[in-house]
C-alpha cells in the first residue's frame, strides 16, 4: 500500500505553492498529483493554475517525489501537443511523471471551448474519443516519428525526439469503470484509477461502496484476461473524497487506517488523499493530515 496526495493548483507559486509540493516530499508521500482542469466545481471562481506548468515547477523544486495528473482528459487536450509537454516534463523531472488519464466529463472543461450553438460531446462520443486518444498518445510517447489518421485525432510526421526518460514511455494510470475504458486500461495502463461508484457517493454506505470497488477490480481482471495480460501488472489506485465517507477519512489516524486497510484487502495498492484546503470540500485538519502521512504508511506496510 502506497500513500499519495493530490494538490489542487489553487495557490500562487510565490504564496505557498512551492512549499506545499516540497512539504509533500518531506512527508514521504509516494506521489503528488494535481487535477488537469481549466476549473473545477466549487473552485471555479477562485484561483486555478495550469497542471503542466505547475508540475514542471514542482519537478524543479523536488527530487524524489513522483508527480502526475489525476486526471488529464481529451476535453481540452490533443495527443500531439500533450505528448510534447509530457516528454518535456518527464525530462525536467528526471523520469518521475505518471499520467493519470480519463475520458472526461460534462463540467466546465467540456464547454469552455464550445461556440454558442455547440453542445458538449455526448457520452458515446467522449468514449470514442478516449478510445482514439490513449492509443495515439501511447505511440507519440514511445516512437520517434508518428503518422496516424483517426476520426477525432490525427498526427502527420510528428517528431518526439528524444522521447521519455522513462522507457518505453512514462506510465499511464487510466481512470475507467466501463467496459471500453477497462479494456484501454488493460492494454495500455501501468495503473488503474477509481474514485469508487459515483452513484453511491451521496446515498450509499461504506460497505456498498467497497462492494462496488470490488466489482470494478473484478471487471478489470476480466479485461486483463481478455487482453492476455496479468492483472497483477497494474497498480490499483483509489482517489479518496468521492466515496460515501467523503473527506471524513482524514478526521483521525484510526479512521484512515480502517478505511485504507479495508481497501487494501480489496486489492487497492495506492490511496490518494487531497491536500487540505480550508473552507472547501477538501478541508481537513493539517496536523492530523500530516500525522496520517507520517504514521499510516508504516502501519500498512507501505512501499517506498
Amino acid at each position: 500500500m502506497r500513500l499519495s496526495t493530490v494538490i489542487l493548483p489553487v495557490r500562487r507559486w510565490s504564496e505557498g505553492g512551492r512549499e506545499v509540493w516540497q512539504r509533500a516530499e518531506e512527508l514521504g508521500f509516494h506521489a503528488a498529483y494535481t487535477y488537469d482542469h481549466l476549473s473545477w466545481r466549487s473552485f471555479r471562481d477562485g484561483p486555478w493554475f495550469g497542471a503542466i506548468p505547475t508540475l514542471t515547477a514542482a519537478a524543479a523544486s523536488t527530487s524524489r517525489l513522483r508527480l502526475g495528473t489525476l486526471v488529464t482528459s481529451p476535453n481540452f487536450r490533443h495527443p500531439v501537443t500533450l505528448a510534447k509537454e509530457l516528454i518535456s516534463l518527464d525530462d525536467i523531472s528526471g523520469g518521475r511523471v505518471t499520467l493519470g488519464i480519463g475520458a472526461g466529463g460534462v463540467g466546465f472543461d467540456a464547454t469552455a471551448l464550445l461556440g454558442a450553438d455547440e453542445e458538449p460531446w455526448p457520452v458515446r462520443e467522449r468514449t470514442a474519443r478516449f478510445g482514439e486518444f490513449v492509443p495515439l498518445l501511447d505511440r507519440l510517447l514511445s516512437e520517434d516519428v508518428v503518422t496516424a489518421e483517426g476520426t477525432y485525432y490525427s498526427a502527420r510526421e510528428v517528431r518526439n525526439i528524444p522521447g521519455c526518460v522513462q522507457r518505453p514511455r512514462l506510465p499511464f494510470a487510466i481512470a475507467a469503470t466501463g467496459p471500453r475504458g477497462l479494456r484501454l486500461a488493460a492494454r495500455y495502463g501501468q495503473a488503474w484509477v477509481t474514485t469508487g461508484d459515483p452513484r453511491l457517493a451521496e446515498t450509499g454506505t461504506p460497505g456498498e461502496s467497497r462492494d462496488a470497488v470490488a466489482r470494478q477490480i473484478e471487471a478489470l481482471g476480466g479485461a486483463c484476461a481478455e487482453a492476455g495480460r496479468d492483472a497483477a501488472e497494474l497498480d490499483r489506485i483509489l482517489l479518496t473524497g468521492f466515496t460515501p465517507e467523503q473527506n471524513t477519512v482524514l478526521d483521525s489516524v484510526d479512521a484512515f487506517v480502517d478505511f485504507a486497510g479495508a481497501h487494501a484487502e480489496l486489492g487497492i495498492d495506492e490511496i490518494v488523499v487531497h491536500w487540505p484546503i480550508a473552507d472547501s470540500v477538501f478541508a481537513s485538519d493539517p496536523a492530523i493530515f500530516e500525522k496520517i502521512a507520517m504514521e499510516v504508511p508504516a502501519q500498512l506496510g507501505a512501499d517506498a
